[in-house]
């Protein structure tokens, strides 16, 4: 049995989630099934990122301790992957003192290296990204590209440094080469155009009187605390021992992917690696990098009000149909739009009038004909060909596309046969059973290719289905009006 360790992006939780993380939960929930599905042992690992400036300036705002705020919403994000069915088996929080320790002991390692120093240092801070930024990675207007509209904070201190530039041919070598594979290809080139620009050393800590003596100390220095980034990229580690559980830690380092959205790939693809060749620990495999969400064809925003919640949408239609719509309607390569017009559309096309009414219309066709089932669910290695190339590539909504074909094909030889004229007379019931044993063949197929993208429509397939007698039951998905 081969093990696979997936990791989505350690979130912030300095507000609520919105659909963007449902998003990365469900791609990474996918991989993570098909994997388990093919016979890998799975660890499917997340957590949340507690030690930002940007949670002690929300909790302060809120008039809330900081500990009790992150823990707060870290059950947030936690309660929306449950209802969306994602299993995490690892919720690993940055305030826990395991990975306080573990990110203690990363540093250690780093600087063991003489690849740490201090010096005073002068520069313009984004909060929203925990990071400092050159005047030239700006906008026209000195605005962080991602989060546009916020002012920079102008910051002054001492603080400690890593070696950044030091690593900047070896990782270069180390992503042209593919021994960090980094998907889709747009992302990897624009990594090595990073690169290639000149690496600058990085700030890697932040003074107490910033920080609100808050996150992880700095080991030997008191007034210092160590850079967010430094410790919530530890936490694909802590997670798994790195400092605690040893024999936890070989089996399961290093990652097989890590799951993220494009505004973090530099932390990802040039800092984490950094770190890790430094403290001579082994790198991930693979990147996989997905494009972001918008609603109404904007950019979410608290300024606009348009940031969106999943919540009130799973608790109307069920975790399957924004799995449906995250995983068929958002390519993971381009940026996708979200609005209640184009949602409506796809769930009455594809899941009511598509999947839900085929197997409304074999089940009463099974009903009236007394069939009885003697086909078992189809195994999934006879069926997964079908998408398999699209799916270790990602490409969840061509995966889906070749699912649907399936579906469509049945729908339309059921239309050419027209089976439910064959329920007069004995003989023709006799015919009718013939169909039906290749529709409900068919169906159970289409209900195992279903199990990494939608587990509960595919449990009802195969639970209505396997027979011996199959009847009627509730609509899976009844038609909005």
């Amino acid at each position: 049995m081969a093990k696979f360790y997936i990791t989505t992006a350690i979130p912030y939780v300095n507000a609520k989630p919105h659909i963007g993380h449902a998003l990365e939960f469900i791609e990474s929930d996918t991989i993570a099934r098909y994997h388990r599905i093919l016979g890998d042992e799975v660890l499917l690992l997340c957590g949340s990122d507690d030690n930002a400036l940007k949670n002690v300036q929300a909790a302060e705002k809120e008039g809330v301790p900081i500990q009790e705020f992150v823990d707060n919403n870290s059950n947030l994000f936690l309660g929306l992957s449950k209802k969306l069915n994602v299993n995490f088996d690892v919720f690993q929080k940055g305030s826990d003192p395991k990975h306080h320790s573990s990110s203690q002991r990363l540093w250690e390692l780093c600087d063991k290296n003489n690849d740490i120093y201090k010096k005073e240092y002068q520069g313009l801070y984004c909060v929203g990204c925990e990071l400092f930024y050159e005047k030239v990675e700006l906008d026209e207007r000195g605005e962080c590209l991602e989060h546009p509209g916020k002012k920079l904070e102008r910051v002054s201190e001492d603080n400690y440094f890593f070696k950044l530039a030091k690593y900047q041919s070896k990782i270069y070598r180390l992503i042209a080469s593919d021994n960090l594979r980094i998907v889709p290809e747009k992302r990897k080139n624009e990594v090595l155009s990073f690169i290639k620009q000149g690496l600058k050393d990085i700030s890697i800590s932040r003074s107490n009187t910033r920080a609100k003596n808050w996150g992880v100390p700095v080991p030997n220095d008191s007034k210092q605390r160590i850079y967010v980034w430094f410790d919530a990229l530890n936490i694909y580690q802590s997670g798994v021992g790195f400092g605690s559980d040893e024999k936890t830690y070989k089996k399961w380092w290093p990652a097989d992917l890590h799951v993220i959205g494009k505004g973090i790939l530099r932390f990802h693809a040039i800092y984490w690696p950094a770190f890790l060749l430094s403290a001579g620990l082994k790198l991930p495999k693979k990147i996989f990098v997905h494009e972001y969400i918008t609603v109404n064809g904007q950019k979410m925003s608290k300024t606009l009000g348009n940031v969106l919640s999943p919540i009130p949408l799973i608790e109307k239609y069920g975790a399957d149909v924004i799995r449906y719509y995250l995983l068929s309607k958002i390519s993971p390569f381009a940026d996708g739009d979200f609005s209640d017009d184009k949602f409506r559309k796809v769930y009455n096309a594809d899941l009511a009038n598509g999947l839900g009414n085929l197997v409304a219309r074999v089940a009463k066709l099974c009903e009236l004909s007394n069939y009885v089932n003697k086909i078992s669910p189809a195994i999934f290695s006879e069926a997964e060909h079908i998408y398999k190339e699209d799916l270790l590539e990602y490409k969840f909504n061509q995966a889906l596309e070749a699912v649907w074909l399936e579906i469509e094909t049945l729908d339309i030889d059921i239309n050419k046969q027209k089976p439910w004229e064959l329920v007069k007379t004995d003989l023709e019931v006799s015919a009718l059973h013939k169909y039906l044993d290749r529709y409900i063949a068919d169906i159970l197929k289409i209900g195992v290719l279903l199990k990494p993208f939608l587990p509960e429509t595919a449990e009802k397939i195969e639970d209505q289905f396997k027979g011996p007698k199959i009847t009627s039951q509730k609509p899976l998905f009844p038609r909005l009006r």
